[in-house]
């Protein structure tokens, strides 16, 4: 894996971000600023964090992709 989306599951994307190698990019969309803000205090350097909503997020980037004409996977 080169790189994990995490939505709004602050548990699952810490404990994935615990167990990822440095080398995976992580993202993570939460409305909480909490959960980034966690994520980032526990080592996950290589995490970057968003603070929104997750449908909107992933309106947006489904948006884009097309506009990109990169077929999303969902």
């Amino acid at each position: 894996v080169d790189a994990v989306i995490v939505l709004g599951s602050m548990l699952h994307g810490i404990a994935t971000g615990n167990m990822l190698p440095a080398r995976v990019e992580m993202v993570c969309v939460d409305i909480n600023p909490a959960v980034v803000t966690k994520l980032s205090d526990r080592g996950s350097s290589q995490a970057v964090g968003i603070v929104t909503d997750v449908g909107l997020f992933l309106n947006l980037l489904v948006k884009e992709l097309k506009e990109k004409s990169i077929k999303p996977a969902i």
